[in-house]
């Protein structure tokens, strides 16, 4: 990205969080009052986070535009996009979604989840869904006033936005939610936080209707989970708009901050000028296309990996750490090993050829591999990782029982510690070296000769 335009986002980003942090302060206070409605307590925030200097630029969809209601406010409103299958989003191809291997999908939900999920979990018959709220606390006082659904129907991915024009109108909008999802029959939920943030507030607005939440019981693969197994390492940051512009090359410059989101809303219900909003339905809809294109992109990642260790192809070694890690939680691990190691003979930073050894070494330790995991933790001396040092003095102290070798070790991990450890750790290396220097003691002084006894 250029400088002038990653400025110019930052600028755009630091305005937006100080208006959403006004926004949100404001809320609480009021939030606190039992005695108010919703509804009431709603006016009374527009009243006090007025902002006449929104910005009124209108935005279209890439599959269509949003046009002002022409008609007096409805306690909802439900906008529509489809995309042919052959549409790329990116460098991502609609249609793979429904190409996906099967196994592969089941084997990554169950990575990135604690819970059991079932076997089969086919992206064709999931809800790929994500809200836009009145702020990011949670709990009762946030409400979610859109709500953004995409789903493959009739060879199309179909986006679904229900708009709440009127807080008072929450009923009618949970209602037609519900409607909806009985009538569309999905077998499984796509979020990115959702199992944190959007599901738990969307179930609590049913709930506080006397409505069933009919997505309570499907199986769910939050795709947070599975972002942070696949890139933490290799990108600054797992947020989605982020990794849809650096692993699905889609530029979102032109999209409005999160942060900007709820005020715009209430200026909305103080002027319904819906110029406002226009940004806000661009933005959603950008968020369900870049969870599909971000998915896609993780399992391609690893069917790319598996495919390049088939045959003994070339592949990013940043990729193949991931895939490593990916398969680790799976509980595959001879597969994460084969991966970590491949890694290691690629290009990778040095933290994470740091982490790389450090997953190895743990899995020949516990698979009591200890020469192969003496040979790692002594590259890992070489790159200053304290924890080596702390392994190869317990390896040379209780296995070797090499006693010069174990406190050798100690005491260079002693003034690598004093460097830059906590306390703790300084403390760990000192009693390692008190008690070895003991037990050298102990060992050279001489024995008594026994003599005989009359």
């Amino acid at each position: 990205m250029p400088i002038d335009d990653e400025f110019k986002l930052i600028r755009k980003q630091r305005a937006s969080r100080s208006r959403g942090r006004t926004v949100e302060d404001a809320w609480r206070r009021i939030d606190e009052d039992d005695g108010l409605s919703t509804k009431d307590k709603l006016q009374n925030l527009i009243s006090l986070t007025v902002n006449k200097d929104l910005g009124r630029a209108s935005r279209t969809g890439r599959g269509g535009s949003h046009q002002a209601p022409a008609t007096p406010a409805q306690p909802l409103r439900i906008f529509e996009n489809s995309y042919p299958l052959h549409v790329r989003y990116g460098r991502i191809s609609i249609a793979s979604g429904l190409q996906l291997d099967r196994d592969l999908v089941a084997k990554l939900v169950r990575a990135s989840s604690r819970a059991d999920e079932p076997e089969e979990f086919d992206l064709g018959r999931a809800l790929f869904i994500d809200l836009e709220t009145t702020g990011l606390a949670g709990g009762t006082g946030t409400l979610p006033f859109l709500a953004g659904m995409g789903f493959y129907r009739n060879d199309r991915f179909q986006i679904v936005q229900h708009f709440l024009e009127d807080p008072a109108g929450e009923g009618d909008f949970i209602a037609g939610l519900l409607r909806f999802f009985k009538e569309m029959d999905f077998r499984s939920l796509v979020t990115y936080n959702g199992k944190l943030f959007d599901l738990p507030l969307l179930e609590t607005r049913f709930i506080l209707n006397r409505t069933p939440f009919p997505l309570a019981e499907l199986p769910h693969l939050d795709f947070l989970f599975s972002a942070r197994i696949l890139w933490k390492h290799k990108h600054e940051s797992c947020r989605l708009s982020h990794l849809a512009r650096e692993v699905v090359q889609v530029d979102r410059l032109e999209d409005i901050p999160s942060a900007e989101i709820p005020a715009r809303y209430f200026e909305y219900l103080r002027t319904r000028d819906f110029s406002l909003i226009e940004p806000i339905l661009y933005h959603n809809q950008e968020d369900i296309l870049s969870l599909l294109g971000v998915v896609i992109s993780g399992f391609q990642l690893i069917a790319d990996a598996e495919s390049a260790a088939a045959e003994g192809a070339p592949a990013d070694a940043m990729d193949l750490y991931g895939a490593g890690k990916f398969f680790e939680r799976t509980g595959d691990a001879e597969t994460s090993i084969r991966y970590y190691e491949r890694a290691l003979r690629g290009r990778l930073s040095r933290d994470t050829a740091a982490a790389a050894r450090q997953r190895l070494s743990t899995h020949f330790k516990k698979a009591k591999k200890f020469d192969r995991a003496v040979a790692l933790w002594r590259e890992m001396t070489e790159a200053d990782q304290l924890a080596s040092f702390r392994e190869l003095a317990m390896h040379y102290e209780h296995r070797d029982k090499n006693l010069d070798l174990a406190l050798s070790v100690s005491e260079e991990g002693l003034a690598l510690a004093m460097e830059e450890a906590a306390d703790s750790i300084r403390e760990d290396f000192r009693h390692r070296i008190e008690r070895l220097k003991a037990k050298l003691r102990r060992a050279s002084a001489p024995r008594p000769l026994k003599g005989r006894t009359k």
